[in-house]
């Protein structure tokens, strides 16, 4: 049976525990596996641009032996008008997996029902699970090394978008708290409602509450790839969502040990203070590396390896 990563809730905690403990320990280096995907070749198609999932899955590929094939819708028969069922078909025969980066998640889910084989959510705009698997890693690595996370506190400031609905997905699974500070007019999508509805999860419009003995501050661009030809960084979008700056005011309502996560790219002075972007709490760069660790082990797990 071909296994899938398309959303985080689609697993349990048992499931999602392994891949982690799978990516610290090829991290650390105690499980060897430059061959782990020998004479395997992965397609990567990328509907919109992108710096850490080409880099980082690409750099993963080929650690794991395996051989890595970059497309572009542009330069594919998709682009011009092939159904995505064709393309799921004609790659089936191809290559022994697919990741994606792409718009509308409809197009992913569409590819992966007609694909004999594995395709990963590389991002759509409604998820991006291998980031929110690479912060969730972080966190292990700085605060719950025993992968239990039932006593830790996560706060979300900003749009509820993509990335905060994988944040939801991981609280759903995981079971810790995650408050999410989040203007009215751009909560969370209405298909994560049954979800909201848990009790270790809350949505606010003051980010002071949100952020009260936090274990973990994290926010994302106020731009938005879902617009047409690009980003939109609207002065509506600014103004609804300057409150929900990370700052150092912001921080100090934490807890002291509190850490401050990014996906990337950061907008200093936008979405985060760059005195928090640049400070001690900060460990974005720890998260960026871990997006290469945690897609190796998702890799392997879908390609059974």
């Amino acid at each position: 049976m071909t296994v899938d990563f398309i959303d985080i809730a689609d697993f349990d905690q048992a499931t999602l525990t392994a891949i982690l403990d799978d990516a610290v320990a090829m991290k650390s280096g105690t499980k060897p596996h430059g061959e782990r995907l020998a004479h395997q070749t992965v397609a990567m198609i990328f509907e919109k641009p992108s710096t850490r999932t080409r880099v980082s899955f690409e750099v993963g590929i080929r650690q794991m032996g395996a051989v890595p094939l970059v497309l572009k819708s542009e330069e594919m028969q998709l682009g011009r008008g092939e159904t995505i069922a064709d393309t799921a078909k004609v790659l089936s025969g191809y290559v022994d997996a697919i990741m994606i980066r792409t718009s509308r998640h409809e197009i992913i889910t569409e590819l992966a029902s007609h694909a004999t084989i594995p395709v990963i959510n590389g991002l759509t705009d409604r998820s991006h699970p291998c980031q929110v698997m690479a912060d969730i890693m972080t966190m292990a690595e700085i605060k719950a090394p025993s992968l239990d996370f039932s006593a830790m506190k996560v706060a979300w400031f900003g749009d509820g978008n993509n990335v905060a609905a994988s944040w939801i997905e991981a609280a759903a699974v995981f079971g810790f708290q995650l408050d999410l500070a989040v203007p009215p007019a751009l909560g969370p999508d209405s298909s994560l409602d049954h979800l909201m509805a848990l009790p270790n999860i809350t949505m606010t419009a003051k980010p002071e509450d949100a952020a009260i003995d936090a274990d973990v501050l994290v926010t994302d661009t106020w731009s938005s790839m879902g617009m047409p030809g690009g980003y939109s960084n609207s002065g509506d979008r600014q103004g609804l969502l300057r409150p929900y700056q990370i700052n150092e005011s912001l921080m100090a309502k934490a807890k002291a040990d509190a850490i401050f996560m990014h996906c990337l790219p950061v907008y200093r002075g936008q979405e985060a203070s760059a005195g928090v972007v640049d400070g001690a709490q900060s460990v974005i760069w720890q998260e960026a590396e871990n997006r290469l660790h945690v897609q190796k082990a998702i890799m392997a797990f879908c390609l059974k390896r």
